[in-house]
């Protein structure tokens, strides 16, 4: 889990909405594509690694993986949710 003071500083490197982190329930789903070889984060690559965590966006557009327990705030690496 990140420090909530960290999440407090952190924000969406595009738009700086704040984030907060991901429900269990799109955990599941976006590790479900995962495992299907369907995910891709805004740079076209596959994702690969399962998401223990990661940090949604405000606006619930966009998911940021949380990689042994620091979070990955580089826009490529950003997941768009449809």
């Amino acid at each position: 889990m990140v420090d909530p003071e960290l999440l407090k500083l952190l924000c969406c490197p595009e738009t700086h909405q704040s984030l907060s982190p991901a429900q269990p329930e799109l955990l599941q789903r976006l590790n479900h594509q995962i495992a299907s070889g369907t995910l891709q984060n805004r740079s076209a690559r596959m994702v690969s690694q399962e998401l223990a965590e990661a940090l949604l966006r405000e606006d619930g557009k966009v998911v940021y993986p949380i990689r042994d327990g620091i979070p990955v705030m580089l826009l490529e690496e950003g997941i768009l949710l449809g």
